[in-house]
């Protein structure tokens, strides 16, 4: 089957009103409800979106994730092209236990977790968020490469906790320009459990995906839009004309998803 014929699994979305680009117009451009997201995967020809709130993570250190959390399963609940990651903030503790009643439902596949939204360090909260994982079997999400969390700030985390998978997410992204970062901390990596996803805007650089495949091969790596912020048919495109095997484009878009998250 050629790649573009592929339903894909998009590992990385969004739900919701945007807050704190600090202009009301961007603000809205990069928010979406339920509709607005599925109705730009079915152009992306993706059949399954996994979302978090955007409440549960903005505006910065002001987030709500208990209510966002909430909002957000009953915003997928209609929709079988959408599940959830639960978010959760370790400087509120309550988050974790609101993650488990929600780990419950099929709908929710994961945890998603936001150092530099939520204000911590993932060197200093990292290890109980791995512990939590570890206990739980949770496969985690991460934002990664700006200060509070480095990629290669998760490399103790990951090889201290074999049993943890965790997606550190954006691919190419990192507050200092270098697009290497995500690359090295998956090749340094001792146990095969750090992943990453291509929810950056850097997937446009070209040559950098092939790149990364040449680097580690196809399999960390994972289809990412950011939609509703990012126009999900453009980060599919990029994938489908990669200069890449159709086994690694297949790898990328739908077979790693699957493999991660335990879905049929």
């Amino acid at each position: 089957m050629p790649a573009e014929d592929l339903a894909a699994i998009d590992i990385h979305g969004h739900l919701g009103p945007y807050r704190g680009s600090g202009h009301d117009l961007t603000d809205a451009f990069y928010s979406g409800d339920a509709r607005v997201v599925v109705e730009r995967a079915r152009k992306a020809r993706t059949a399954l979106t996994v979302v978090s709130s955007l409440k549960a993570l903005l505006p910065r250190q002001g987030a709500d994730p208990l209510t966002g959390n909430a909002e957000t399963a009953d915003a997928i609940a209609a929709w079988d092209e959408l599940c959830q990651w639960a978010v959760v903030d370790p400087l509120k503790p309550e988050t974790y236990s609101q993650a488990l009643d929600m780990l419950v439902s099929p709908k929710c596949v994961g945890v998603k977790i936001h150092p530099e939204e939520h204000g911590y360090p993932i060197r200093e909260h990292g290890r109980k968020i791995f512990e939590f994982a570890e206990t739980h079997d949770i496969v985690l999400q991460s934002h990664s490469g700006d200060k509070n969390s480095m990629p290669a700030d998760f490399l103790t985390l990951v090889n201290d906790f074999p049993g943890v998978r965790i997606i550190i997410a954006h691919l190419g992204y990192a507050w200092d320009g270098d697009m290497t970062h995500q690359v090295r901390a998956l090749a340094a990596s001792k146990h095969g459990n750090l992943f990453s996803d291509t929810s950056s805007a850097k997937q446009i650089t070209s040559g950098f995906l092939e790149w990364a495949v040449r680097e580690l091969g196809a399999d960390r790596i994972l289809y990412g839009t950011d939609t509703p912020l990012y126009f999900a048919p453009m980060q599919r495109s990029r994938i489908d004309q990669a200069d890449l095997r159709a086994g690694e484009k297949q790898a990328i878009l739908r077979d790693n998803a699957r493999r991660l998250l335990r879905l049929p």
